[in-house]
């Protein structure tokens, strides 16, 4: 018989730190303002329409631009994208969106997202619905844009660092 446990959220986190990610950061701009995050928690969710999601942290106010701007892009990093990971993250102390963007170059495909012009692939969208859960909420975007730059080494996040495929 199996045993139900109680699951507190620093066991969940360290579970959790042993599920290797993906390293991707989502963008938004336009009415709401400039927006970056650096996250792991996206995928493909259909290629007929092509659409993906990808799960922000919705107790940060900062995440709700997002919503306003309707927009927002999925750009996929290779491992010479770790500086450009933890600027846009807040980890290297820059203090606005602004100066953290400038550690990457930037450009714009359809929706006015920033898009990374050298990102191993891009996926610009437009939002078109949310689901709050719990801490999170999961952004749908159907793909509008789309860009597929150079076969990178893929940059990875397991344990808690920064790692390389």
């Amino acid at each position: 018989m199996l045993k139900k446990n109680d699951i507190g959220p620093q066991a969940y986190r360290d579970a959790m730190a042993k599920f290797a990610g993906h390293v991707q950061i989502v963008t938004t701009n336009g009415p709401g303002g400039l927006r970056g995050a650096t996250v792991t928690a996206s995928c493909s969710v259909s290629d007929t329409p092509p659409v993906v999601l990808v799960c922000l942290n919705r107790e940060n106010p900062k995440n709700d631009v997002f919503l306003v701007n309707g927009n927002f892009a999925l750009n996929t990093l290779g491992a010479r994208h770790q500086p450009l990971a933890a600027a846009i993250s807040g980890q290297t102390g820059l203090p606005t969106m602004a100066e953290r963007f400038k550690a990457g170059e930037w450009d714009t495909i359809a929706t006015g997202a920033p898009t990374l012009t050298d990102a191993m692939a891009v996926f610009d969208c437009e939002l078109i619905d949310t689901k709050d859960i719990a801490t999170h909420r999961v952004l749908f975007g159907r793909v509008t844009g789309l860009r597929i730059g150079d076969n990178l080494e893929p940059l990875m996040y397991y344990d808690r660092n920064y790692t390389v495929l």
